[in-house]
């Protein structure tokens, strides 16, 4: 891997449809379609990458630089699982939240995505989100071009420019520092920022499952609570990666939920695709992300269920989403909101 340092310059190329790529050829020379964006460097095996570290999303392909690290639980139900389970009936996971497998220690990234690259990613860039500050709303307010990231899927690289990535976020917290590996280190105001929103940014527990070569990933995020006609209602959202690991072309068409409550409450959600989109797993694109929310009248429950993966050939099966808990981690006296600063 030592060779790997400093042979190759990252070319960027956007990921877009054939008719538009005919478009452009007609107009444009293949060299101005393409842009340097620096050199790349050895991922690191062990250790963690340091805040202002650039580099390049392994799966979704954007480019992104660091902002700080995450100490995370994983939950993989394919290594604790046995061959010859059979785990088709969901309400075989009403009791099964994941803690009966062993969690790993795990490292992911809080990272800013070059905007540039926002509208040529299968994954939502405005999936991180937090309560307004008022008593009563239930208004949902959300940060752009925010992700995490696992530390497996960081391609590093460098670049000599001063201004890499193209975030309104990032003067506020990234100062260029020449003199420093990498050469951004972070402001006051990053360091601020993170203490403050600590609570509704933190990532604790991350729940995988593999169905037929796909494999689904969640981490739910506590968002904190609100009143409403004088019960509590408690607030989560949860990320959801699907990625392709086959051969086989397949595409989401619907969506089961099972949501339970401490309360004693059992919700069954049924419905087309995901967040209005029902999207094609390929090997060619293999990876689709997105976000949503749920509410709790109590402070914990959990959420499993499946979703409907059509082949090419008109087949289907269901696809397990592991099962995950949804826990309310601290007492949200003042709302978390985001940075506001000038």
């Amino acid at each position: 891997m030592a060779a790997f340092r400093g042979t190759f310059r990252v070319l960027f190329i956007r990921l877009i449809s054939p008719s538009v790529a005919v478009r452009r050829f007609r107009h444009e020379s293949l060299s101005t379609r393409l842009s340097e964006v620096g050199v790349l460097e050895t991922p690191r095996i062990q250790g963690q990458y340091d805040t202002g570290q650039l580099f390049l999303h392994r799966v979704f392909g954007y480019r992104g630089i660091i902002l700080f690290p995450w100490m995370a639980r994983v939950y993989d139900r394919d290594i604790a699982n046995k061959p010859d389970e059979d785990k088709t009936n969901l309400d075989d996971h009403a009791t099964v939240v994941g803690k009966e497998v062993k969690g790993k220690t795990h490292t992911y990234y809080q990272v800013l995505i070059d905007g540039r690259d926002c509208p040529y990613i299968r994954a939502q860039t405005e999936a991180v989100t937090f309560l307004g500050n008022q008593d009563n709303s239930r208004a949902l307010y959300a940060i752009p071009g925010l992700d995490y990231v696992s530390h497996e899927d960081i391609l590093p690289y460098a670049s000599t420019e001063r201004h890499p990535i193209h975030h309104e976020l990032f003067d506020k917290f990234l100062l260029h520092d020449p003199g420093s590996t990498p050469q951004f280190i972070p402001r006051e105001t990053l360091r601020a920022w993170q203490e403050k929103n600590h609570p509704w940014l933190e990532l604790s527990d991350v729940h995988r499952e593999t169905t037929e070569g796909i494999r689904v990933t969640v981490i739910p995020f506590y968002m904190g609570s609100r009143e409403s006609q004088q019960t509590h209602v408690y607030w989560w959202r949860y990320c959801v990666r699907l990625e392709n690991l086959g051969e086989e072309t397949v595409q989401l068409r619907e969506r089961h939920w099972r949501i339970f409550s401490l309360s004693g409450t059992l919700e069954t959600v049924r419905g087309r695709g995901v967040v209005g989109q029902e999207p094609v797993l390929s090997k060619e694109l293999p990876a689709f992300q997105y976000s949503s929310h749920v509410s709790l009248q109590a402070p914990s429950g959990h959420m499993w269920g499946t979703y409907k993966m059509e082949r090419r050939d008109g087949s289907s099966y269901d696809c397990r989403i592991p099962p995950f808990s949804l826990e309310s981690k601290y007492e949200d006296k003042n709302s978390p909101h985001g940075f506001a600063g000038n």
